[in-house]
């Protein structure tokens, strides 16, 4: 009876783990599109890629998961530029792109 409570456990907390992580993926991409359309360029592939997952606290001091997330995109359609998300449970805390040329 015990393991099969430990289970539903274990089974719920990889539920909420990937519930979160789909919603954080959504703000990742939706910062680096609209990043990517404010300054004219070409967001790429229209993906972003999770590079590191930690355990964070927020300005509340809630214990969250901080995952900074990459993605590509480029300035004149002939290259590839890298650009990094990093969001804070299911906020944004910054955003970096690689420097490209304004024109």
């Amino acid at each position: 009876m015990m393991w099969e409570a430990w289970a539903f456990a274990a089974l719920a907390l990889l539920g909420w783990l990937w519930f979160d992580s789909m919603r954080a993926r959504e703000g990742a991409v939706d910062a680096g599109s609209r990043a990517c359309q404010r300054e004219g360029l070409q967001f790429l592939d229209e993906t972003v890629e999770c590079v590191s997952l930690r355990p964070a606290r927020n300005e509340r001091g809630r214990l969250v998961l901080r995952r900074v997330y990459r993605f590509e995109f480029s300035d004149n359609g002939n290259n590839r530029r890298a650009g990094h998300v990093v969001m804070l449970g299911g906020e944004v805390e910054s955003l970096v792109m690689e420097p490209f040329l304004l024109r």
